[in-house]
């Protein structure tokens, strides 16, 4: 930062429920800001209550990005995300603006942080075949894992996503990921500081929040929001196959009780907040790690830091 004036960008990061959300809105408020979510749900419109979206109120406080951007059956990929985060930052600091980037999804920010690579393009014949060999994703993986054994161990069997672009890269590359990614490394895609501020929260105190938020859910109206959402755009987008609404369709199946549903929410969405945690723990160099308690003041005092090294400079 060239001068005290220059604007400042920061990540927040934690695992869902952990407080991120309403820790950014405050540092915004406070520092002239403006907030970019890092949630693979919240930018899709109409998912309003399960993705626990700010409030109408706080986005009318704090202008936010990355919200309300797709219907819940239009695609979005890291790609979209790098370039949402390019004009963000961009429009950020023509106004002058501070950025916060916030949110659970860690992947965007590790890849808007180690970059990417550029794809190769694929021909309306090779669509075709990924189409097709997507129809067994399972096979293709082991297919792929014969292939590449090394890439392949990064990728989870069940990650459909990634199962598909790591055959597109082969297919129209005609060579396996691992040798691509050598003869074309990414580049970092972030060219400014960007200080990632990761929130520590203990099991069972985040076990707490998640069950408050579940019930906070049910009472604003997830089952007939799923209910909408479900009669509007179907079941086959990937946003419908999102935790508390996957399990709301089994309740409106019949497959599971109000009780159940609840209990299954909370349960997976525990898990998800353990991977998350596991992720930002171990997917970032220099992370700083705090409770939420102490969370502010640590932020507080880095900035006054980081100025006053710039009025030194």
């Amino acid at each position: 930062m060239s001068s005290s004036t220059d604007p400042w960008q920061i990540a927040l990061i934690g695992s869902t429920a952990s407080g991120k959300s309403d820790l950014a809105i405050e540092l915004a408020e406070a520092h002239n800001g403006v907030i970019l979510s890092l949630d693979s749900l919240a930018l899709y419109k109409e998912i309003d209550i399960v993705s626990a979206k700010p409030s109408v109120e706080e986005l009318e406080q704090i202008r936010h990005y990355g919200i309300d951007l797709l219907s819940p059956d239009e695609p979005f990929d890291v790609t979209l995300f790098i370039d949402l985060y390019r004009e963000v930052w961009r429009e950020a600091k023509s106004w002058g603006k501070n950025l916060i980037i916030v949110g659970g999804t860690g992947f965007y920010l590790k890849r808007l942080v180690e970059g990417m690579s550029p794809l190769p393009d694929l021909s309306g014949e090779q669509q075709g075949v990924v189409g097709e060999r997507m129809h067994d994703p399972r096979a293709l993986y082991d297919k792929l894992r014969t292939i590449d054994p090394h890439y392949m161990e990064k990728i989870e069997e069940g990650d459909r996503y990634r199962i598909e672009k790591a055959y597109e890269i082969y297919l129209a590359a005609g060579m396996p990921p691992s040798r691509y990614f050598e003869l074309y490394p990414p580049q970092s895609i972030v060219t400014d500081p960007l200080p990632i501020y990761h929130i520590v929260t203990p099991r069972e105190l985040l076990r707490g929040r998640i069950e408050r938020r579940t019930q906070k859910m049910f009472d604003m109206g997830l089952i007939d929001e799923v209910a909408y959402l479900e009669h509007r755009y179907g079941r086959r987008p990937n946003s419908m196959k999102s935790i508390g609404i996957k399990e709301t369709l089994d309740y409106l199946d019949g497959r599971l009780c109000k009780e159940e549903l609840k209990e299954k929410i909370i349960t997976n969405t525990a898990r998800l907040a353990k991977r998350q945690s596991t992720f930002n723990r171990s997917q970032f160099e220099g992370v700083i790690s705090e409770k939420l308690e102490d969370m502010r003041g640590r932020i507080e005092s880095d900035l006054h830091n980081m100025d006053s090294m710039s009025v030194m400079e």
